[in-house]
């Protein structure tokens, strides 16, 4: 709609002329509800934001608020939900946390200045994906808006993927295959996904997580409207520059990104200066299932970030650094000269512990300069975050100091690329007090010196209490009221006070304005002369103030990029001396990273549980040597609580820590390069897809099978334990036989298992070794010593677990008896030649194997024919589980 247009739709519902039988309020709500379909509309009236019809019903559940009825001229009366507008800050995140796109309609005039319908428009679009309200951010992680673009599966596998953090600018695509995307969308996790309305295929069979969809119409979609957005945002006559040429799927689903952004923002997104493309070949992919069972972010227990690795390693000072140190953490590297670059970088920090603190030093003021550049851009920056700008840019020269100069390495590149921006920095000094208000419209932000008519508008005013301090006197001695005084309120402006005890003495000159029980008030002509100029004075202070500094906050704005390209460098620089800190802190060694296939870790350590044991519990440290050559697989035996798992999950936390770029908790690490981690740890049902226990299992140990590499590290733990026995040890001893005998994924692997049978896969393959968790029996009692060993386990001590759980005594007494009777009977049966497959609880008659039945006979004459000594293991169990179930037939 042209301006022209729309201005005459106001006049119109100005003049009530519309058919729809509504008041002319509710047809100019209605007209700007009509603009945002799919948003709440905020409809601010006075001093409320109000929400009508379905919207405020939705709104009242989610709030918790009254939910009432307006008058709404001939049509029915309509639904009424509204709260105050200084409340904003606390409702608006609650609304946005539910999922709801929220449209804030503000009034554009003062509504005393106008004896028409006031002027009102949506100023911001605030979504899950799109904020830049501190109330609705996490300054320790990135907001991610998300856009997706992938053709029907027949058409093409591959899927366009593009994210943007609408609160500092940062804008990427990638392109991967269907069977790797949701490795991807769990590496940025995003608050929303838009994806096209009506798409046959694509976005809809693909699993989009938590996020909340948003769904746009189809020709958002569209290529040439895409590229368009595109090249006209980055003023550019192709994409070539910014390497994302050819790549036809992420360029739809960036335009779509850009597009949501502008509209929501109406079209000013200025700080949104370049697209990079996310090289998934310089990034270790981790899939959803790894991140969780490695408790990267969050911690298993209550998804919550405590107890994560993240927590532990967080010693940053700044906002974007957390979150820089976040990203780096999900997205280890894969590239050799990248990590030692980083390790290069952490080490001088760690070997220098003054440079160290100075450089935190400095960092701590500087903020979060990375949202402040954005709400700079975008003309959200109130004074008090220029003066931040300010502050930050004044640490910049003190961090070059430090570091330019010295050695020829990463943290010199990043301070070499620090721009002080004198000029602005200067320019916010000059202007601004050190400590100004929230917004402009409180006033007092400007400094003296600046505008001359601000100082003169401001003297008078000072002077004010003083020329109505000798009004006051004069006016009193000349009628003789000593007791005459000067106020001041909202409705009559200034007056005179007498009490009734002297109203004889008034003179004719006061004019009667207000009586109250005890007193008159009065104005004069001259009082009234000053109130004018005084209030005049203030209103012209207010709006010369805002001139100024929409004036200062514009000079800011042409900074974008040096405030954009400062905050990049000090993020990654509080990353490396917060690794520093953490490193010398919890004594971690700097890794070697090559490009073997070794992985050699001496007395190394679990980065969280080492932290969180009991006040003078320590942590049991373990070694490891693998050479894929010779030992390619490690089976850890062992019983519950020995240790197993945590030993699994500290090489995998080891591995990713120094590809991260971070020293180790360990003596001494070597770390061949790794393409993917791979973790089966745990299992849970997933109800909501109908998938049990077991199938969660399978799942993952398909997705190991058919992704890794020679190069990946597979870690495993009770792999088939969520099925009977004989098909768990089956499927666990197939699964090792496929890792070791298959040359495609042949991976590093850490086997654990309760299947002390797997023990013998080591004399079966050429590069299995055993290992287990070394325990100790003390007077009945199993003491857990935690220590790896080489060497398998032969019990599982799954009742001594069961004491230490807390089981009643008799439990475990009996407990120990069927254990004692059923070992005796499978050692008799052994001796026999007879199977225990059938046994049942001791202590009760038992039906012989070889009773007179025909199917029993069968399988008699089947085990009579079976060659033992040419069958494999696996071949004996599958027979012998098939013997199993035709007997139970």
């Amino acid at each position: 709609m042209n301006v022209e247009a729309e201005l005459n739709e106001d006049r119109e519902v100005e003049r009530g002329s519309s058919g729809r039988g509504q008041t002319p309020l509710m047809r100019q709500y209605y007209r700007i509800k009509d603009r945002h379909p799919g948003a709440l509309l905020l409809f601010r009236m006075g001093d409320f934001y109000e929400t009508f019809d379905d919207d405020a019903v939705k709104v009242s559940k989610i709030l918790g608020i009254t939910l009432t009825k307006r008058a709404n001229g001939k049509a029915a009366d309509v639904p009424l939900a509204g709260f105050p507008h200084h409340a904003l800050d606390s409702y608006l995140p609650r609304l946005v946390r539910a999922g709801e796109r929220v449209a804030i309609c503000e009034q554009l005039e003062e509504p005393s200045k106008t004896k028409k319908i006031v002027r009102r428009d949506v100023v911001e679009v605030v979504t899950p994906g799109i904020s830049f309200r501190d109330q609705l951010l996490d300054p320790k992680k990135s907001n991610y808006l998300a856009a997706i673009y992938a053709a029907g599966p027949a058409d093409d596998d591959t899927v366009g993927f593009a994210y943007l953090d609408a609160s500092t600018g940062e804008f990427g695509v990638a392109e991967t295959a269907r069977d790797d995307f949701e490795e991807l969308l769990q590496t940025f996790q995003p608050a929303e996904v838009l994806v096209p309305a009506h798409q046959n295929g694509g976005p809809n069979q693909l699993r989009l997580g938590d996020a909340v969809i948003t769904k746009l119409d189809d020709w958002i979609f569209s290529f040439d409207y895409a590229y368009e957005t595109l090249v006209q945002h980055f003023g550019t006559h192709s994409l070539k520059g910014f390497g994302i040429e050819g790549m036809d799927a992420s360029v739809i689903a960036a335009g779509a990104a850009l597009h949501y952004l502008s509209e929501t923002q109406k079209g000013s997104v200025p700080y949104v200066r370049r697209i990079v493309p996310h090289a998934t070949g310089e990034h270790m992919l981790l899939d959803p299932q790894t991140r969780r069972n490695l408790e990267l972010v969050a911690s298993m227990q209550d998804d919550s970030g405590d107890g994560s690795l993240f927590s532990i390693l967080d010693r940053t000072v700044t906002p974007m650094g957390s979150r820089r140190l976040r990203r780096w953490l999900v997205r280890p590297l894969v590239r050799l000269e990248a990590i030692e670059r980083r390790l290069t970088a952490v080490a001088r920090f760690v070997d220098d512990n003054g440079l160290r603190k100075d450089l935190r030093k400095a960092l701590a003021a500087v903020g979060d300069l990375e949202r402040l550049g954005a709400r700079v851009s975008t003309g959200r920056a109130g004074p008090r975050e220029l003066v931040q700008v300010k502050r930050a840019l004044r640490e910049t020269p003190k961090v070059r100091q430090l570091l330019v100069g010295q050695v020829d390495d990463l943290t010199n590149h990043l301070a070499s690329l620090l721009d002080p921006c004198e000029a602005l920095a200067d320019q916010i000094e000059a202007h601004l007090v050190d400590d100004p208000p929230g917004t402009p419209a409180a006033g007092g932000l400007i400094r003296a010196g600046i505008s001359d008519e601000l100082d003169e508008l401001r003297d008078m005013a000072a002077s004010s209490r003083e020329w109505l301090t000798q009004m006051q006197k004069r006016e009193a001695k000349q009628t003789g009221i000593t007791s005459l005084k000067v106020g001041y309120n909202k409705v009559f402006g200034y007056y005179l006070e007498v009490t009734n005890a002297h109203k004889d003495k008034v003179p004719e000159h006061f004019i009667r304005k207000q009586t109250l029980v005890n007193a008159e008030r009065y104005i004069t002509p001259e009082l009234k002369e000053f109130e004018e100029r005084i209030l005049t004075a203030d209103e012209r202070i207010l709006v010369l103030e805002a001139e100024l500094f929409a004036a200062l906050r514009d000079l800011a704005a042409t900074y974008t990029d040096n405030l954009q390209q400062n905050a990049d460098s000090l993020a990654q620089l509080d990353c490396f001396a917060a690794l520093a800190e953490a490193a010398k802190d919890l004594d971690y060694v700097r890794p070697v990273v090559d490009e073997s296939r070794w992985l050699e870790i001496r007395d190394g350590r679990h980065p969280v549980v080492e932290r969180l044991l009991p006040l003078g519990e320590p942590f049991i440290p373990n070694s490891l040597s693998m050479n894929p050559d010779e030992e390619q697989i490690i089976v850890i035996t062992g019983p519950n609580m020995a240790g197993k798992s945590v030993a699994l999950r500290q090489v995998g936390l080891i591995v990713l820590l120094a590809q991260v770029g971070s020293f180790v908790p360990a003596a001494h690490a070597r770390i061949g390069l790794v393409d993917r981690i791979f973790t089966r740890v745990g299992a849970s049902d997933n109800l909501a897809a109908g998938e049990s226990t077991f199938l969660v299992e399978m799942n993952e140990a398909a997705n190991i099978l058919n992704n890794a590499t020679q190069r990946s590290l597979i870690l495993l733990d009770e792999v088939g334990r969520g099925t009977s026995t004989f098909d768990g040890l089956s499927i666990a001893w197939a699964l090792a036989e496929y890792l070791h005998e298959n040359e495609r994924v042949a991976a590093r692997t850490l086997f654990a298992t309760h299947y002390h049978e797997l023990n013998d896969l080591a004399t079966e393959l050429a590069r299995v070794r055993n290992y287990r968790v070394q325990v100790q029996e003390h007077e009945g009692r199993v003491i857990f010593l935690r220590k790896l060993v080489p060497g398998g386990a032969d019990h599982s001590y799954g009742i001594e677990v069961a004491r230490m759980a807390g089981l009643p005594r008799e439990v475990i007494a009996r407990a120990r008896t069927i254990l004692q009777q059923l070992e005796g009977q499978h050692v008799q049966a052994h001796l026999q030649g007879k199977s225990t497959a059938h046994s049942v609880a001791p202590a009760r008659e038992q039906m012989t194997l070889f009773a007179e039945d025909p199917v029993l006979s069968e399988i008699r004459n089947t085990l009579r024919d079976l060659d033992v000594n040419q069958i494999t293991p696996v071949e004996a169990l599958m027979k012998l589980s098939e013997l199993k179930r035709r007997a139970e037939s």
